[in-house]
């Protein structure tokens, strides 16, 4: 397997967050992850163009989607994906191995990184582009990194509000870490992107075109035996759960299972992933030609 390695910018928060404990468990939680966004991943892949030769995939993690393209692309693609995680990079190496699948691996910020000669025909993402600092910047970089005519096709969350499910346990333990922060809509993180004004101008300031946003909603569940795992190691509270002495874990654990219990039915957790399924194209002048 073809693999590149390019460290992200010192001192970045985000970097540095999936460089530690975040991207370590989001690797070993690998196999829940993908089975929770498996609709995500066959709604990108399934309209994959046929002529798309050269796929880029942003915040690609441990590999699902990139790893569908590869596929979908077969051995004369290049499919690329970039991560600033280097744990979900390693998983998303190994995987491609054990499948015997040839792409490349940049262990960079997408924001910033100089994709030097490279030029994809398609860029694509599952819920890697939220979390730019100056998210112009970032999609003027990656439409720089673009054919003329090549595809943007990304997956974004909706509002808050439209998602109850992935904000349940923020909500929930603010009632005993009060502290804890809100998703706030417009800035970087889960929800910077939900606001389909705000996701039009940015694109439009990057210099794409074409610009559409399609509200999709998604069917989506796993075992209520990995609520737990689920709930503490891998959203909001993930971030400060380690920081926490065992009572309040106790305390909070107890909160997290009873504020998700709408979502159990017959040993499932289901709920619906509100979504937007955004597309652009680079035409006009300053992609690769």
């Amino acid at each position: 397997m073809n693999a590149m390695s390019v460290k992200s910018p010192p001192g970045s928060r985000e970097a540095a967050l999936w460089a530690g404990r975040a991207g370590t468990v989001w690797a070993e939680t690998q196999g829940l992850m993908d089975a929770v966004l498996a609709p995500m991943e066959t709604c990108l892949t399934q309209a994959m163009d046929a002529s798309a030769r050269r796929v880029l995939d942003v915040g690609c993690g441990t590999g699902a989607t990139l790893l569908a393209a590869a596929e979908r692309i077969g051995p004369d693609g290049q499919a690329t994906g970039i991560d600033i995680s280097p744990p979900m990079l390693a998983r998303a190496r190994e995987r491609a191995e054990a499948r015997g699948l040839t792409v490349t691996l940049i262990e960079a910020d997408a924001q910033r990184h100089d994709f030097g000669g490279q030029a994809f025909d398609l860029i694509q993402s599952r819920f890697g582009v939220m979390f730019f600092e100056d998210p112009a910047a970032a999609f003027a970089n990656l439409r720089a990194a673009a054919n003329a005519g090549a595809s943007l096709r990304l997956l974004t969350w909706r509002r808050p509000d439209e998602n109850p499910f992935m904000i349940t346990a923020g909500t929930a333990a603010r009632a005993e870490l009060p502290d804890l922060p809100a998703p706030v809509p417009g800035e970087p993180g889960q929800f910077g992107l939900s606001d389909p004004v705000h996701v039009e101008r940015v694109l439009a300031q990057a210099g794409w075109s074409d610009i559409t946003l399609i509200p999709v909603d998604f069917d989506c569940g796993f075992a209520a035996d990995q609520l737990e795992t689920y709930s503490t190691r891998l959203g909001p509270v993930s971030r400060i759960w380690d920081q926490l002495d065992a009572g309040m874990q106790a305390r909070l654990a107890a909160a997290l299972h009873q504020a998700f219990q709408p979502f159990v039915t017959d040993g499932q957790v289901r709920f619906t992933a509100a979504c937007w399924l955004v597309e652009a194209r680079n035409l006009a002048r300053g992609g690769r030609q």
